[in-house]
């Protein structure tokens, strides 16, 4: 309950913020580089947060506060006439989710058998992203209901969006603190943080090079998106084609909602490696797609569901088993670190990546930078093969 109603926030945010910029006369080297910025945040705390709480054992306050710093985001957001209070509503809200992500899942997995992490894990990700359909849905709804407003702007209907979006985040938060229990989990010390880095298991370590690998391709979905958006102005008009977008990746997440659990079945059955593997295949045909699409000059709104379609199957597999794979290699000691230093990897490589798509976007063109995001997880999936081989 408490993910669903986090994600209702965010993902809110996540489906009208390329709108938004368009009505601010952002580019998309801008969406870009803020929506990289703020992954960068997110990872590099992910990092902290995770050793902070296998060191002193207070994983339930930080992740309260975690929760409650995404609507004090989106407020900031809601008050923004450019790009500088966009950026930090950003950072803030990802900063949050950095520092209570690795925790929330070292108590999935610590409240679950290792025989059924996969499916836990199916079931939280569906859960969670129940409210990534049911977000975006209404803020679709209102996006349409808010320009029929007296007096308004163009970027008018987009800050309502916002406003009411700080609602569920408070309930998150509500919930979290009244219904989890964190289970037992002893304090160390003594634990040192780059050691401890340094001491990590070796196929560990090339598993995270994989990921890597794979992140640098792995572009923020808010340019898939502002991607949908753009194909679609030219027939639609900015804001109906930023409607038609929001839906499709309201499509994307329920597909996600529908595979995760069925993805966490199957990886307890077949193996998580093996079927993580299958899904940065699938990223990876999402990017290429995505670059086909501007190549074409595809204007079909069902071939372009059929992009976010393979692009919800991807992050069902990606979000549901990289942190089961982790667990897999690592004891559970060092397993918030360990999800730390896998969501920084994550973090780190994604920043690169939104980056590096928005900015080719803006300088060459789209088809350049989603057919370079696309090489770059092929390369990933290619070295997730070479670790599943020497972990086998």
């Amino acid at each position: 309950m408490t993910s669903a109603l986090g994600d209702f926030c965010y993902e809110t945010t996540t489906v009208i913020l390329p709108g938004f910029l368009a009505v601010l006369g952002l580019p998309a080297a801008a969406l870009g580089l803020i929506e990289g910025i703020a992954d960068a945040v997110a990872s590099f705390t992910k990092m902290f947060s995770g050793f902070i709480a296998d060191k002193l054992g207070h994983r339930k306050l930080l992740v309260l506060i975690g929760y409650g710093l995404t609507p004090v985001g989106q407020v900031c957001l809601a008050l923004a006439l450019g790009w500088p209070l966009l950026l930090l509503g950003r950072i803030v809200s990802w900063f949050g989710k950095g520092l209570r992500g690795p925790l929330r899942d070292a108590i999935v997995l610590q409240a679950v058998s290792p025989e059924t992490r996969g499916r836990a894990f199916g079931f939280h990700r569906a859960a969670d992203t129940v409210g990534g359909v049911l977000g975006p849905l209404l803020g679709v709804a209102l996006l349409g209901w808010a320009q029929s407003l007296p007096g308004a702007d163009a970027a008018g209907p987009f800050r309502w969006v916002l406003w009411l979006s700080v609602i569920p985040g408070a309930l998150a938060v509500l919930a979290f603190l009244t219904l989890v229990r964190d289970p037992a989990h002893s304090p160390n010390p003594k634990l040192k943080f780059l050691s401890t880095l340094r001491g990590l298991p070796a196929r560990f370590k090339r598993y995270l090079a994989a990921v890597g690998i794979f992140g640098i391709g792995d572009f923020s979905h808010s340019l898939l998106i502002l991607a949908a958006t753009q194909l679609l102005t030219a027939s639609m008009g900015v804001v109906h084609a930023a409607q038609v977008a929001g839906l499709l990746y309201v499509w994307r997440n329920v597909v996600q909602v529908a595979a995760s659990y069925p993805v966490g079945v199957l990886a307890d059955r077949v193996g998580h490696l093996p079927v993580l593997v299958a899904g940065y295949v699938l990223g990876a045909l999402t990017a290429l797609l995505t670059a086909a699409a501007f190549w074409f000059a595809v204007d079909s709104v069902p071939l372009l569901a059929a992009v976010f379609f393979v692009a919800g199957l991807y992050v069902a597999v990606q979000e549901a088993l990289e942190s089961t794979v982790t667990a897999e290699m690592v004891t559970e000691d060092r397993l918030a670190i360990c999800i730390g230093a896998l969501g920084t990897v994550n973090g780190s490589a994604k920043f690169v990546s939104s980056a590096a798509v928005g900015v080719l976007w803006t300088a060459a063109s789209p088809v350049v930078s989603f057919g370079t995001a696309a090489l770059f997880m092929f390369l990933g999936t290619f070295a997730l093969i070479g670790a599943r081989r020497t972990t086998s």
